[in-house]
């Protein structure tokens, strides 16, 4: 029976790409599902959208993560995954995680986090937080590297 595959949440980040060797190490032999979620609309796009010729924002936010992703899943296969891109396009971020999970029933969801607390922490938000309170399955949340 082939193991059920994982979903490694990828932004590009030093996080991200030190989430994926702790995953390697941890979760050997389940292929790995990388994802990286863009914004329906980013803050610099949605002032464009008030303009007379709108292009379609979600289809270049999307086939941009999609790149990130491919990026991710370059460095999931080099870490020893079997590994496939998927970008998703949603808002907030967490969300889009979770609806891919469910959609490949992901065994566990890997994400990295950025080490914020505090103040910074309720002001910026935690997608890794967020994605560990709804998803309904493990989460392996990795801390930043100690370097």
């Amino acid at each position: 029976m082939a193991a059920a595959p994982i979903l490694i949440c990828y932004d590009g980040s030093e996080g991200a790409k030190h989430a994926i060797q702790a995953a390697a190490g941890l979760l050997d032999g389940h292929p790995a599902v990388v994802l990286a979620v863009g914004p329906p609309l980013t803050a610099e796009e949605s002032y464009a959208a008030l303009g007379t010729l709108v292009p379609s924002f979600q289809e270049l936010n999307e086939e941009q993560a999609l790149e990130r992703a491919k990026e991710g899943a370059e460095l999931a296969a080099s870490a020893g995954f079997a590994a496939e891109a998927r970008a998703e396009v949603a808002a907030p971020t967490w969300e889009g995680v979770i609806h891919v999970a469910d959609e490949i029933d992901a065994a566990a969801i890997v994400i990295g986090s950025r080490g914020l607390t505090g103040v910074k922490e309720a002001l910026s938000g935690s997608v890794s937080h967020a994605v560990a309170e709804h998803a309904g399955r493990p989460v392996l949340i990795v801390p930043p590297s100690r370097d």
